[in-house]
């Protein structure tokens, strides 16, 4: 079965010779002349990818993007006559897979579709970190002990990735406060102790006989490796 594609793209001929094209290498192509159109058509969520033309009639396609990304995950491709790195460097920031400027050869864009769906298709690796019977999973930000779920906030999950990724290495205190000052989701205002004691927890079987997160004092912490 043909993949669809929506071309978000206000210019009449070079639609219609995209369409041809395009059709002609296996896809069928709806077409979007605004970017309101856009996100009514990318709703119905049965496209394989995006094409979004940057300069559009009715609104900035660098809104249509930022739009679109909050709403699906389905690929973007730019297409822009913009002059300036910084329009490209932003659409990517935004979530837009690819770019390309134009003018450009009808084939390019098609080299670059078939690029980012091969690599949408291809299985990715789930990322897991095992240490006895904790479990942490980095791709779905959760942490279980013996198959059981355990709370804790987004800010102790990063730390505790830091410590699990540095197990056997005593970190400093300094250094965790670094390692997770880049997080926005909460005002990481309290100790790095505070935490600790919360991540112990939540991991250990004995909080106040501790044998995960193991404190060197006068240092910092250090991750066991060998755990169970």
């Amino acid at each position: 079965m043909a993949e669809r594609l929506l071309l978000v793209e206000d210019d009449a001929r070079l639609a219609e010779m995209l369409i041809e094209y395009l059709g002609g290498a296996g896809f069928r192509v709806a077409i979007a002349p605004s970017g309101g159109e856009a996100l009514v058509r990318a709703a119905n969520g049965d496209c394989a990818a995006i094409v979004l033309d940057l300069t559009l009639p009715d609104v900035d396609g660098l809104d249509v993007c930022r739009e679109l990304r909050a709403r699906t995950d389905t690929p973007i491709l730019m297409l822009t006559a913009r002059g300036e790195a910084t329009d490209r460097i932003i659409g990517l920031e935004l979530g837009a897979d690819d770019y390309l400027p134009k003018p450009f050869e009808p084939r390019e864009l098609l080299a670059r579709l078939r690029a980012i769906l091969r690599r949408r298709a291809a299985p990715t690796a789930v990322q897991l970190m095992r240490f006895g019977s904790l479990e942490i999973d980095l791709d779905a930000r959760t942490l279980r002990v013996n198959g059981e779920a355990r709370e804790i906030t987004s800010h102790q999950f990063s730390l505790l990735v830091t410590l699990a990724q540095n197990a056997g290495r005593v970190l400093s205190r300094e250094f965790l406060m670094d390692a997770v000052r880049g997080e926005e989701l909460e005002a990481f205002d309290r100790s790095i102790d505070v935490h600790i004691s919360r991540l112990r927890a939540a991991i250990e079987e004995d909080a106040k006989h501790p044998r995960r997160i193991i404190t060197v004092r006068g240092v910092g912490y250090v991750f066991a490796k060998a755990q169970d």
